[in-house]
């Protein structure tokens, strides 16, 4: 399996990014019937090609919300307090959401990618890229559209659909 280099990859979206922005405007527009049978099938040859390990860009660059359930979860397994957690590691961004004081994330092991929190991660974490998380449609392209630029995996994503339906 290929590693993921990420300066090929920033160089690339930075080139492709808007393109790809106006494809994902045009599915939210104008859906092929069979979107979600190419979604599935881009999304398993992406997988297979791909393994998250390589790569850890999301723990890099973005944050995680972080519910109360997380909090209350991770807090516990780390001994601390939930306000302990939250005011060591957390602040409130403008929409009132818990997230990240620092990037990249604090638990991520920055030589071997793996996270140091893993058995109970944010929920935002577990699901990540969430591209099966609901139908890409007009309602949930902009999860695609703010992923391209950080996951490789959605911008493979991204290009095999478009690839596939020849646009």
């Amino acid at each position: 399996m290929p590693t993921v280099n990420l300066t090929s990859f920033k160089r690339k979206i930075k080139k492709e990014k808007t393109p790809l922005r106006r494809f994902l405007a045009k599915l939210e527009t104008r859906q092929p019937k069979n979107l979600e049978e190419i979604k599935a099938l881009s999304d398993k040859e992406v997988w297979a090609s791909l393994d998250c390990l390589d790569c850890a860009n999301c723990c890099k660059t973005m944050s995680p919300t972080y519910t109360g359930e997380d909090i209350r979860r991770i807090s516990k397994q780390l001994g601390m307090s939930q306000r302990e957690f939250r005011e060591k590691w957390l602040y409130k961004d403008r929409t009132g959401d818990w997230i990240n004081k620092k990037q990249p994330c604090q638990f991520l092991d920055t030589k071997t990618n793996l996270c140091n929190i893993y058995a109970v991660r944010p929920r935002d974490c577990a699901g990540f890229p969430h591209h099966n998380l609901k139908k890409m449609n007009a309602d949930y392209m902009h999860m695609y559209k703010q992923n391209l630029e950080y996951c490789p995996a959605t911008y493979r994503l991204v290009i095999s659909i478009n690839e596939k339906l020849g646009y």
